[in-house]
């Protein structure tokens, strides 16, 4: 059974820093793209950023590009997002996603994590 749980959420305040983890579970995901979205109240889930397999692409949302960056490491089946710089409209749920390429779409990726909330106060 695959399994994502995402951690590393809370209430900072703008302009604060957090870094969310993703760890994956069931299955070796070496070989597998894996991205963060993110989704603010009444509002639809939407992409933040994503890497590749071999985690030497990246790509990163425009509202995010030079604040946020993703990561990964494969020896711990875990993927990062280090979130700089945070501003109030950054606050949602952040879920992380696996899926066989790296996309901007949430219909390219197989499997997700139930979230963690991200909080920023001005």
């Amino acid at each position: 059974q695959v399994r994502l749980v995402e951690s590393g959420g809370g209430l900072v305040q703008a302009g604060g820093s957090l870094r969310l983890s993703c760890a994956a579970s069931g299955r070796t995901f070496s070989s597998y793209a894996m991205g963060w979205f993110r989704q603010a109240p009444g509002k639809e889930r939407e992409f933040v950023s994503a890497i590749d397999w071999i985690g030497s692409k990246t790509y990163n949302a425009d509202s995010v590009k030079g604040r946020f960056a993703i990561s990964r490491d494969d020896a711990k089946n875990t993927v990062y997002l280090q979130m700089n710089g945070l501003k109030p409209e950054d606050t949602a749920v952040y879920y992380c996603a696996v899926g066989p390429r790296l996309a901007v779409s949430a219909y390219e990726y197989d499997y997700w994590g139930q979230g963690t909330q991200v909080t920023v106060s001005s």
